[in-house]
């Protein structure tokens, strides 16, 4: 026997940007309690309106299955006396267990004669169940800080108004904060101010919409909003720019949604589009509209709760709403462009950066030092890069900056164009900030790179020297963040810059740290490590990346370019063999008490698979050296691949460790130049599986 199950608890209106989460979270704990229980259903479905979290279950179990249970107890050699009578053990274990003395049995575990009590329980109904189901459900919600109402000592995100709880078309009995389930849910609030009566479960969501006004599904809600905004925009000649947080947020807004488009004055164009979008998006929930070219169009298209019998009026209120909005950003970015960015630098020296660590002023000097050092390694403009890092934060203190902070390097670039700085400079104001977040575009300018560069390593040099660096659960100035940003920065932009060298001229940049000279294998260790997500996120295994941090290097773009040319070697028919035979070499190498020459005496080659050995290595490292110079590391490897038979037929056949010490030597010698080829790449031994 099953019924379908339904909650929903009726609220003041939940927290828009959390409503997603508190649904998905309801649900996901919902499921698990009842597979805990082993209570089985066909499906869950959540819920979630600005006045309601609601899951439904279908098809859920009328109750938990019976079981037969097996307890073994006491051997029979000492349940039973001489006489057959039960003995203390055997009484106490009767007793634990239920069961009277005369029932006991002995039967063989496998092992031997033991007493045995079987027990069947029959399941417990799924009703009685059902409230601490749900209790658990809404206490586990991910809810920062809970809230009390009135004279009530019960606390929840928003003051709770109804509950429903209903299996089937019968109301469960529970108690949950405060509230006595029933079947009597709410409409809207002004379509449908009315209670509901749920005749059962499964109709939930339709008696809802048909009778109510309220769409309770978040997913249908949020498709509907996008047909709409979709075809509003289309009516006036453009296309919707539908932001997905915006859309969740909306969707959490609405329960009956309306799309209206609205209109402001063209003059606000000559505005930064960015701030005109974040006026828009941030305090208005607007969707803003582009032409087909991906120009700002002067419409906007909001979400109405309701379905107005005058939709005008609400589009005329919300165009007065936008107006002064839009004025203020239009006053700002006037009021702004009178100010140059360079002379807007004196104000930095008052803003704190962080105590330690100086101003913002100082770290724009500090920057700047790096990133004339960054130029000249690239060849790149040593001026345009000093000056960009002067002016990169000027936009901190402007009035634009100060009203949207989003606008935060966006606008120092329409100042930099403003002031007749060069295109690379005013592009870097931006660009100094990009990647924002995982899969960003990078800065599509060198200055632009190389601010974004020097900005980020001047923060993780100073934060790491001041001994703050990230723990598992805090990390305040985002540095893991910064340093993919950094490594993602010079693999993909093919910049072959040293990160020790960089750490090492930021550290001395610094005037005040604490922590002393090994800050920057610190640091340079903590980047690198970076990287293993990356390898792990294209499939790469753990062990081709061990083998070439292995060597120590610090220039990313060549770790990187030696990751994937290992990768590509270990799935070679010839890699395992190879790799153990490196191995091999490694652990006999490591042995020897005194550091083995590569100089091979080919006088001394005795056995026909050394003399083919050493002849081999000697081609091989002819081959090779000007792929190992031009780094392509791929070819090299698949070149020395060649070697497998080679360096099988000399383990086969020669004894390494023989009594002649000069033969002996000699031999070591062949294996270190052989090794040594492999470690102009990475160390190929880790590639062999490890043992359990």
């Amino acid at each position: 026997m099953s019924a379908d199950f339904l909650v929903e608890l009726g609220t003041e209106e939940l927290p828009p940007k959390a409503l997603k989460n508190l649904m998905a979270s309801f649900a996901e704990t919902i499921e698990n309690n009842l597979k805990a229980t082993e209570l089985s259903f066909t499906a869950i479905k959540p819920f979630a309106a600005p006045r309601r979290l609601a899951v439904l279950v279908e098809n859920l179990a009328s109750e938990t299955p019976s079981k037969e249970l097996v307890v073994w107890g006491p051997p029979a050699a000492i349940a039973f006396d001489k006489e057959g009578q039960p003995t203390k053990a055997a009484l106490a274990f009767a007793e634990k267990n239920g069961i009277a003395a005369s029932e006991l049995n002995a039967e063989n575990d496998g092992k031997a004669e033991k007493l045995v009590a079987r027990i069947s329980t029959t399941g417990k109904k799924t009703v009685e169940l059902l409230e601490a189901v749900v209790s658990d459900a809404l206490a586990k919600l991910p809810i920062a800080k809970r809230m009390k109402w009135g004279a009530k000592r019960e606390e929840f995100v928003r003051p709770v108004h109804w509950l429903v709880m209903l299996f089937g078309s019968d109301v469960v009995d529970a108690k949950i904060l405060g509230l006595t389930a029933g079947r009597t849910s709410r409409g809207h609030r002004f379509h449908y101010n009315n209670t509901i009566e749920l005749a059962n479960a499964r109709d939930y969501a339709a008696t809802l919409k048909n009778t109510g006004y309220v769409v309770a599904d978040f997913a249908e809600r949020s498709a509907t909003i996008v047909q709409q905004v979709e075809a509003e925009a289309k009516k006036v000649g453009g296309v919707a720019v539908i932001d997905s947080s915006l859309l969740d947020e909306v969707t959490a807004l609405v329960e009956w949604p309306v799309a209206l488009t609205g209109k402001f004055e063209e003059r606000f164009l000559a505005v930064p589009s960015e701030a005109l979008i974040a006026s828009m998006k941030e305090h208005q929930k607007y969707f803003h509209v582009v032409d087909a070219n991906g120009k700002l169009k002067n419409n906007f298209i909001t979400v109405a709760n309701i379905q107005s019998k005058d939709a005008a009026q609400i589009i005329n209120g919300n165009e007065r709403v936008i107006r002064p909005r839009l004025s203020d950003a239009a006053f700002f970015f006037e009021t702004d462009k009178k100010t140059t960015l360079a002379s807007l630098r004196e104000r930095l020296k008052t803003i704190v950066f962080q105590a330690q660590l100086g101003t913002i002023y100082d770290k724009t000097e500090r920057v700047a030092g790096l990133a004339k050092l960054i130029a000249g390694k690239l060849n790149a403009d040593a001026a345009s890069a000093e000056r960009a890092a002067q002016l990169c934060k000027s936009d901190l203190v402007t009035n634009m900056v100060g009203e949207f902070d989003d606008m935060q390097g966006i606008a120092g670039y329409y100042y930099a164009v403003n002031d007749g700085e060069n295109a690379e400079v005013a592009a870097a104001m931006n660009e100094q900030y990009l990647p924002r977040f995982a899969g960003d575009q990078l800065p599509a300018t060198t200055t632009g790179a190389i601010i974004a560069l020097a900005d980020r390593l001047d923060t993780i040099s100073g934060i790491f020297g001041i001994g703050q660096q990230p723990t598992g659960s805090k990390d305040p100035f985002a540095l893991r963040r910064a340093s993919i940003a950094v490594l993602r920065i010079l693999v993909e932009k093919n910049l072959a810059l040293d990160l020790r060298e960089l750490l090492t001229f930021a550290k001395s940049q610094h005037s005040n740290l604490t922590v002393g000279d090994e800050l920057v294998e610190q640091v340079l260790a903590y980047m690198l490590e970076r990287f293993r997500a990356f390898f792990e996120d294209a499939n790469i295994p753990a062990e081709v990346f061990q083998s070439v941090t292995a060597k120590q290097l610090s220039q990313p773009l060549d770790i990187n370019q030696r990751v994937l040319a290992v990768n590509e070697f270990s799935k070679l028919p010839q890699a395992q063999a190879l790799a153990a035979a490196n191995k091999r070499v490694s652990n006999i190498l490591a042995k020897q008490n005194a550091a083995v020459s590569t100089e091979v005496n080919s006088a001394l080659l005795q056995e026909d698979a050394e003399k083919n050995l050493a002849q081999a290595v000697s081609a091989k490292a002819a081959v090779v050296a000007p792929l190992f110079a031009a780094r392509e590391y791929t070819k090299a490897l698949a070149a020395l691949a060649d070697l497998q038979p080679t360096v099988d037929a000399f383990f086969d056949s020669v004894m390494v460790m023989c009594d002649d010490q000069a033969l002996q030597q000699n031999r070591l010698a062949l294996l270190s130049k052989l090794r040594g080829l492999f470690l102009e790449v990475a160390d190929i031994s880790y590639l062999v599986p490890a043992k359990n």
